[in-house]
């Protein structure tokens, strides 16, 4: 049996989908966004397009665009997250084929939100161009918002990352990543439907120049501020290990990796040292003796210096948690003699296995277990005059879970530190795409971002989202870099802080609604034609 023979792929709207999902994915790699600086956003687009110009040609019944739309879903989230197959082969040692349809079948159960828009927007469209873009872009966003919360989310790779070095990121402070990806679904949506779908020469031309004004008034607009400089300035030391995965958790190798990160971590010269997560991977009460009171004093009375190491701390009777032990001289009167974040979203699979799947578990040679969930709203860190809110691993992909903490402005954040370890995930891809989530939680908030990590990027990413001080990927050092806080909270923080991301539920809502209530062009072909082209 060979591809062409497929029923499914004889469908020139399935081919389409395929081919647009892989330029997708093409986009979310680390060489694309090596051609310049909007390829990611150029490719993005030009791969929406391409699904929306299927979409519109073929008139298509709702279960073959649901069909469609989930082709294209699948094949960009294999882009998004295909890194997971190094974690499952390579470290869990499950076999090839077991690895690649575990990612495989993630994807394709992540993209049947996708499914559902082109179910909906070919069940519900007006034949009308911009009610037909309202409605898309209504249902873009519904399905990101559902993968972002549903079933703990897992929202990598959302659309409003390739936005990044495009001008609609502006949007950021205001609207969120998911909230950009709408505007951006929109927006393509608008431009080729108004192309194909526009009854009048105005609308076929005036709608596409109308978009490319705007996209050239944002452009050239400066982006509002809505922090301020907060503090002097704060010098800090960022530690990256390059521990091999297979070593991290072997006692046998850990030796060495004890020695380096204790000998920076007493040493290091920034008034704030970051070590990445797990960076001690063990509990202090199983570290040599005085290993972790040496690291606790060097930091004690007459210091000025301070400390966030990734750390598992607990015990058996109140369970373990993956955290971050903040050390200084103040934090030495705090009850358990430390600062402590611990981790509130915990990644399935990694830190707690869900109801049903310990099977599953049981098959990796992965040392995985149940952790315990930390507080949403933790309390920042205080260093010097700053407030650092420390998270841990993929926790910055949840933009609105860190808006918590801005519900009171007084005790906001005014740096946000991420502390991670992507050796599980291949030297590249992984790391790239964190440093985009990265990013756009600075841009949110409009603060500086430091990230330590094991293997990359250990970066200082400033308020406006750029990348000021960078260590090479996969090499051990120190990164000594210097960072201003930023006191403020943007309209983003102030949404999110106190309804999550339910605002985007009503938007979204809204935006369908508008596309519904389009009276139905009778002079568009009817629909159910499979094929049959609308003219």
């Amino acid at each position: 049996m060979t591809l062409s023979s497929l029923p499914w792929w004889r469908h020139r709207a399935m081919r389409w989908a395929v081919a647009s999902g892989a330029l997708h994915a093409l986009s979310l790699s680390p060489w694309c966004a090596d051609w310049f600086s909007l390829a990611p956003a150029a490719v993005q687009t030009a791969a929406l397009c391409v699904l929306l110009f299927s979409l519109w040609r073929d008139a298509l019944s709702p279960h073959r665009a649901a069909g469609a739309t989930w082709a294209y879903g699948t094949v960009w989230l294999i882009g998004a997250t295909g890194w997971m197959y190094v974690s499952l082969h390579r470290f869990g040692e499950l076999p090839a084929w077991l690895s690649g349809l575990a990612v495989v079948g993630l994807c394709a159960a992540l993209s049947l939100y996708m499914a559902a828009v082109g179910w909906a927007w070919a069940r519900w469209r007006r034949q009308i161009w911009w009610a037909d873009a309202l409605l898309f872009a209504g249902l873009w966003v519904l399905a990101e918002w559902a993968r972002a919360v549903i079933f703990t989310g897992f929202p990598w790779g959302a659309s409003g990352y390739g936005m990044l070095s495009a001008p609609l990121v502006k949007l950021a402070p205001w609207l969120g990543v998911y909230g950009v990806g709408g505007v951006w679904a929109l927006m393509a949506a608008g431009l080729v439907w108004s192309i194909m779908g526009g009854v009048t020469t105005w609308v076929r031309v005036g709608v596409p120049l109308l978009l490319s004004v705007v996209v050239l008034v944002l452009s050239l607009a400066p982006v509002h501020m809505f922090t301020a400089s907060h503090g002097r300035v704060l010098s800090v030391s960022l530690l990256q290990g390059n521990v091999p995965q297979d070593e991290k958790f072997v006692s046998e190798r850990q030796v060495p990796m004890l020695i380096w990160h204790g000998r920076q971590i007493v040493s290091a010269k920034g008034q704030l040292v970051v070590a990445p997560e797990t960076a001690i991977p063990l509990l202090p009460s199983q570290l040599p003796d005085g290993y972790w009171d040496q690291i606790k004093s060097s930091f004690g009375a007459g210091s000025h210096r301070s400390a966030l190491i990734g750390v598992p701390l607990g015990d058996f009777d109140v369970g373990y948690t993956n955290s971050v032990a903040g050390l200084s001289a103040d934090s030495m009167a705090l009850p358990e003699g430390m600062y402590r974040y611990n981790k509130h979203h915990l990644v399935p699979f990694g830190e707690f296995i869900p109801m049903g799947f310990r099977w599953f578990v049981q098959m990796m040679n992965m040392p995985l277990g149940d952790f315990t969930r930390g507080p949403l709203n933790a309390p920042p860190f205080a260093v010097q005059d700053q407030r650092v809110a420390p998270n841990i691993c993929y926790e910055d992909l949840y933009g609105e879970e860190i808006a918590a903490r801005f519900r009171d402005a007084q005790q906001a954040p005014t740096i946000l530190a991420n502390v991670s370890n992507l050796a599980w995930f291949g030297a590249r891809v992984a790391i790239h795409q964190h440093l985009q989530i990265a990013r756009m939680r600075s841009l949110e908030f409009q603060l500086p971002t430091l990230r330590a990590t094991n293997t990359g990027a250990t970066v200082v990413i400033n308020h406006l989202g750029q990348v000021t001080h960078a260590l090479e990927t996969n090499t051990r050092g120190v990164l000594e870099a210097s960072v201003q806080g930023r006191s403020g909270v943007t309209p983003f923080a102030y949404w999110a802080s106190r309804w999550g991301l339910w605002p985007l539920l009503v938007l979204a809502s809204l935006l369908i609604l508008a596309g519904c209530a389009g009276r139905r062009s009778r002079a568009l072909a009817p629909l159910g034609g499979d094929g049959a082209a609308i003219h």
